[in-house]
């Protein structure tokens, strides 16, 4: 496993279109081992795609995404997938649980992946998903538990294999507010016991009120706030 130690993330003038739609246009920003750093922005304004980028899994149309000095862009795409499976997490809103799965074996599927099964797996699935309050969900089905639960087995899922970075799109999004509450302070508390770096694209202003920095996608740029 990666482990959280570092996990500093460099944006270098990134340029991205959708057809004639541009939507980054030489964004540039710098986030450091172990932030939380939130990112804003109106709908469409590209911070899904920002993360998309941060996490390989859309390529920009010019400039570097580096993580740990190494740039995501020079990669083969097999190379991107081995990065994502051992130093990146991944928190969507909508949970991307795998139905047929329980929620333990949904955690323990990155470490599958990463090549870690048995007694092992499920000790280090049992152990996050007790640290987050969802030990009682282990042996259920994603559809037998609420959409809180469902989203806590989620960051599990992400932290399990102690990624270097997480990245979280609109991770509250589709839940009541004080589910939400619950759930961006188990995300953000869980991420900082670790030094994991954590980048949010969110509309919460809560959110953004815990964060360690706030940018703002505008007209293609990154702009921090307060700077």
């Amino acid at each position: 496993m990666s482990g959280g130690s570092s996990g500093g993330i460099e944006l270098r003038d990134v340029v991205k279109r959708y057809g004639a739609q541009v939507v980054l246009a030489g964004a540039s920003a710098s986030i450091d081992p172990g932030e939380f750093v939130v990112v804003l922005g109106r709908s469409g304004s590209g911070k899904s795609t920002l993360l998309r980028l941060i996490g390989g899994l859309e390529s920009p149309d010019g400039g570097a995404v580096l993580i740990d000095g190494r740039d995501l862009v020079g990669l083969a795409e097999a190379a991107r997938a081995r990065l994502r499976r051992s130093s990146l997490g991944f928190v969507f809103q909508f949970f991307n649980l795998i139905p047929t799965l329980t929620a333990g074996e949904n955690v323990e599927l990155p470490l599958a992946l990463n090549g870690l099964r048995g007694e092992n797996a499920r000790k280090r699935s049992a152990e996050l998903l007790a640290e987050l309050d969802v030990a009682a969900c282990t042996d259920r089905f994603p559809e037998e538990i609420s959409g809180g639960e469902q989203q806590r087995v989620a960051i599990a899922r992400a932290l399990v294999h102690e990624p270097k970075v997480v990245l979280a799109d609109e991770p509250t999004g589709n839940l009541d507010l004080e589910t939400a509450r619950q759930v961006l302070e188990l995300l953000t508390t869980t991420c900082r016991r670790r030094q994991t770096t954590l980048i949010m694209a969110t509309h919460s202003r809560e959110a953004a009120a815990l964060a360690d920095r706030v940018f703002t996608i505008s007209n293609g740029g990154i702009v921090e706030d307060g700077a």
